[in-house]
């Protein structure tokens, strides 16, 4: 039996390659997401909603896999279809947790199918959602029905510190964004994964972020002062870059105009720039969190 990675990315040394896994295709979900390598999946790049209502890019998240924990993020439009169809499959019963920073649709489109996915329709109940209150609430984006699926429900807060088994994160300040969003800092043995999702810039956003590894929702090429986008521009990462002492940041998320830019080149020019390693995130790529952290 035979099986390729859908990352094209096989020749840097921080993406697994599919070779090595090739012998353990049969069990690879199993064995994969059970070893104590730290990984992340890309199962949708895409950002803003011109991008997701095309799907020029998938929106189908983010797999965390950490300290053996398996945690799934902003499950967007596609979700559980990207997680089935990658290569190999990632199978959504092998979930202890799922983690949403804002209920815009392309952030938690699929939450709903995720759930009863990794409970099996209900009759296998387990796992903890994190979740802001607003999507709870009024206007919510998690069914009522599908929340008894779940041992439990943590409301995320701003600057609050949460576990899920071996794992621990913890939520910076509410971003400026047009409803109740939170990124994270990853708190693992090698040190801090930050991921800064939706938000516009403002004078404080970085310093709530100290990973060395900084990850970074990224929409807009270029900044949009006569209209309101709170979300990242290419302007904003270079002025990140230029004050972070993150020595690998991930640009994932992308809108219409930074698509049509091609974010990888971008990407190449800021790592020449700057002396940091930048990368532009692809649809099915795996990033191998250990090698990151050298």
């Amino acid at each position: 039996m035979s099986a390729k990675c859908d990352s094209p990315f096989l020749h840097d040394k921080y993406f697994f390659s599919a070779c090595s896994a090739l012998s353990a295709v049969k069990i690879f979900g199993r064995e994969f997401m059970e070893s104590d390598k730290n990984w992340i999946k890309f199962l949708g790049t895409a950002g803003a909603r011109f991008v997701v209502g095309k799907q020029l890019r998938s929106s189908g998240g983010l797999w965390f896999s950490f300290r053996g924990v398996n945690l799934y993020m902003d499950p967007g439009p596609g979700a559980l279809v990207r997680c089935l169809s990658s290569k190999p499959k990632l199978d959504p019963t092998k979930l202890d947790g799922i983690l949403l920073s804002h209920k815009h649709l392309d952030h938690s489109g699929d939450i709903n199918a995720l759930i009863e996915a990794m409970t099996e329709g209900g009759y296998a109940p387990k796992g903890v959602l994190f979740v802001p209150g607003d999507a709870l609430e009024e206007d919510p984006v998690v069914f009522r029905y599908v929340r008894a699926y779940l041992s439990q429900i943590e409301v995320l807060k701003a600057n609050s510190t949460y576990a899920l088994g071996n794992l621990k994160f913890s939520t910076a300040g509410r971003h400026q964004h047009s409803v109740e969003t939170y990124g994270i800092n990853f708190h693992l043995p090698q040190g801090t994964l930050s991921y800064i999702t939706d938000t516009k810039f403002y004078p404080d956003l970085l310093a709530q972020y100290p990973g060395e590894i900084l990850m970074m929702n990224v929409v807009l090429l270029t900044e949009a002062p006569d209209r309101k986008i709170d979300h990242l521009s290419l302007s904003d990462v270079r002025r990140i870059l230029g004050e972070t002492s993150a020595r690998v940041i991930v640009l994932t998320h992308f809108g219409m105009r930074l698509l049509q830019a091609k974010p990888w080149e971008a990407a190449e020019r800021l790592s020449a720039e700057t002396g940091k390693k930048v990368i532009a995130a692809r649809d099915g790529m795996t990033l191998d969190v250990d090698e990151l952290f050298g």
